[in-house]
């Protein structure tokens, strides 16, 4: 794992088929490409928007030598290896994968954003984020997402388990 290259946060999710299994597919092919430096702890979490089931979340921290609209292709690229579709915002996924953060980069287009407009308000993103760079969540960022549903399951190296377990798996 090189740590060489901005420092980048991306954010990832999954609700069906195998969550454990797809985020760690995801985790592996980013140390594959010699992206990955840290990833946070799984969090289970309870959905935004429509009746699904929980999430299981995390944050994985990244050194990439690539600009931030090649970083979004690579998301967008383990999303569908993932098989996500789109059908509705917010709806069930097998894997949702955002950049978070980008170095000190602020972006905004009618497709990206840079923060992520939503981060902020998310606390399946900030205590994950908080594991891996406590200097860019303050207490009241966590403060005021704390009454949303989300806890801490596992390491990230005990997601493979975590897939063997599930009923999907």
């Amino acid at each position: 794992m090189s740590q060489s290259g901005t420092r980048a946060f991306v954010g990832m999710g999954a609700n069906i088929g195998n969550p454990a299994a797809q985020l760690a597919d995801a985790l592996d092919a980013l140390g594959e490409a010699g992206l990955l430096v840290a990833s946070s702890s799984v969090y289970r979490s309870a959905p935004i928007g429509p009746e699904q089931p929980s999430f299981l979340n995390l944050v994985a921290e990244l050194a990439v030598r690539e600009g931030p609209y090649e970083l979004l292709a690579r998301c967008q690229a383990l999303e569908e290896v993932a098989h996500r579709v789109r059908r509705e915002r917010w709806g069930p996924r097998t894997l949702d994968v955002d950049v978070l953060l980008y170095g000190e980069t602020t972006l905004q287009d009618t497709e990206f954003v840079i923060p992520h407009p939503r981060m902020r308000e998310r606390r399946f993103v900030l205590e994950p984020l908080a594991e891996l760079a406590p200097e860019l969540v303050t207490v009241g960022d966590l403060t005021a997402v704390g009454d949303q549903d989300c806890e801490r399951i596992a390491a990230a190296d005990r997601l493979r388990d975590l897939a063997a377990a599930s009923p999907d798996g």
